[in-house]
């Protein structure tokens, strides 16, 4: 009695191997670019959270200088000199607040699309107060941070003008 008396062998055949081999290939081709578009959106994510962080710093600051808690020249706009400053812990000067300080951000938050390992206050591009929106350049005070990357947004706008 040999295998045709109803007993079957078991196993795959080399054909239905690699049709298996081939649908999870092609499965795994769809996969890849999903993934890649998810590590995008986290970075993207991360990029507003730190230009949220640093612009209502900037703005805080701005506030304290115009209530006279930071003092400085009154001859430049109330800004601070560079995002470093922002970390600075300063000496409320207001009468009522005396012996008080204040800081702005503990830290510098990094630009997640920032290319090699250089400072994160190094890895933003600055924009003075008198720069126009459209050709940020920087100044003697940092008015707004915008991103150094050429990548465009997952919304089709590029990062430079987040």
């Amino acid at each position: 009695m040999g295998a045709a008396d109803g007993r079957r062998a078991r196993g795959f055949t080399l054909i239905e191997l690699l049709v298996c081999l081939a649908i999870l290939g092609f499965l795994a081709s769809l996969a890849l670019p999903m993934a890649e578009m998810t590590v995008q959106r986290e970075k993207e994510r991360e990029l507003k959270r730190a230009l949220w962080e640093i612009r209502d710093a900037l703005d805080a600051y701005r506030v304290a200088r115009e209530n006279g808690a930071v003092l400085g020249p009154s001859d430049r706009p109330p800004y601070p000199a560079s995002l470093q400053e922002l970390t600075r812990e300063v000496a409320d000067a207001r009468a009522d607040r005396q012996g008080q300080t204040i800081r702005f951000l503990r830290r510098v938050p990094r630009d997640p699309f920032a290319e090699g390992a250089q400072p994160a206050e190094l890895s933003w591009g600055l924009r003075g107060y008198q720069s126009d929106a459209d050709n940020p350049q920087p100044g003697p005070e940092v008015y707004d941070v915008h991103s150094k990357s050429t990548a465009v947004g997952l919304n089709g706008v590029p990062l430079k003008q987040w």
